[in-house]
């Protein structure tokens, strides 16, 4: 499997916003890939309405899963703010919903990449390798737009392929062991969090942090919080305690009121905006990663 000579100079994307505010999603179904284009009519008779158009072999299991995707298998109503600054945030973005996506190895990848590196280096190594193994998307989707390879794919991917995208050996092992049990991981989808959590876990390298990242949009799960991350302890401690500092053990103390909900509550805080600033070291790019 060669990958596209465009690797570097024109990377790809899995979704997409235009401008006119239409949404564009490749994306590979049990089915097989599709593509899928959102368009927001806001201005209607009955007030706002989203619409769905799909193509491609995995088109009906796409829209099928629409309105999930959109968050209307989320239960908002059932959270209640515990903290003024949880309360301003929740009044603020009213409308906020958990999505479910319902497919494992398209949140799983990516989680692996971002683990222990910068944003901007996880979003090079995703779009690099998307842009070589991905697969043209069905219908007409917007240039340079590629659907996620399959987990036979990705096995495929050449170890000197991980190092160009500035992907260390432990993460690229992680991924290659989760393709080889792809169908099993995406039996989660369909399991309770602590299930899917377990089932997840059980692959060497996959761990609490990339557990939760991925299962909060595999699942939706409003109770997946993020253990092990470098700056939400800090974050929600600050925004709740006003000190610096924190730990895993801290946070989870201070989220307690949010049983069940500890993840909503935990985006919540962060888009209500009270954030210390960030002085952690930044990690350097790899140098291989740019040529």
């Amino acid at each position: 499997m060669r990958p596209r000579e465009t690797a570097v100079s024109k990377p790809s994307s899995a979704c997409r916003l235009m401008a006119d505010g239409t949404w564009w999603r490749a994306t590979r179904t049990p089915d097989g890939p599709a593509t899928l284009q959102i368009t927001d009519h806001p201005d209607t008779i009955a007030g706002r309405l989203i619409t769905g158009t799909a193509w491609g072999p995995g088109a009906d299991w796409a829209l099928e899963q629409l309105p999930a995707l959109l968050g209307a298998d989320d239960a908002p109503d059932a959270f209640r703010p515990r903290h003024r600054v949880v309360a301003a945030a929740h009044r603020k973005h009213a409308g906020f919903r958990l999505i479910r996506t319902a497919l494992v190895m398209e949140s799983l990848i990516p989680s692996v990449l971002e683990q222990r590196i910068t944003t901007g280096s996880a979003h090079y190594a995703w779009r690099r390798l998307l842009t070589a193994y991905g697969e043209e998307p069905p219908g007409p989707a917007p240039e340079d737009m590629r659907v996620p390879p399959s987990a036979a794919q990705w096995r495929m991917v050449p170890s000197w392929e991980w190092h160009r995208a500035g992907v260390d050996r432990s993460r690229a092992a992680a991924i290659l062991r989760a393709c080889s049990y792809a169908p099993r991981l995406e039996e989660a989808a369909a399991m309770a969090l602590p299930e899917a959590t377990a089932r997840l876990q059980l692959i060497p390298g996959i761990g609490p942090w990339i557990a939760a990242e991925t299962l909060q949009r595999v699942l939706g799960a409003p109770d997946a919080l993020t253990l092990g991350d470098l700056h939400l302890p800090v974050q929600v401690g600050y925004a709740l305690t006003g000190t610096r500092g924190g730990t895993d053990e801290q946070m989870v103390e201070l989220l307690a009121p949010y049983a069940g909900q500890r993840h909503r509550a935990a985006r919540l805080i962060l888009l209500g905006g009270r954030l210390p600033s960030r002085r952690a070291h930044r990690a350097p790019h790899s140098r291989i990663a740019h040529l």
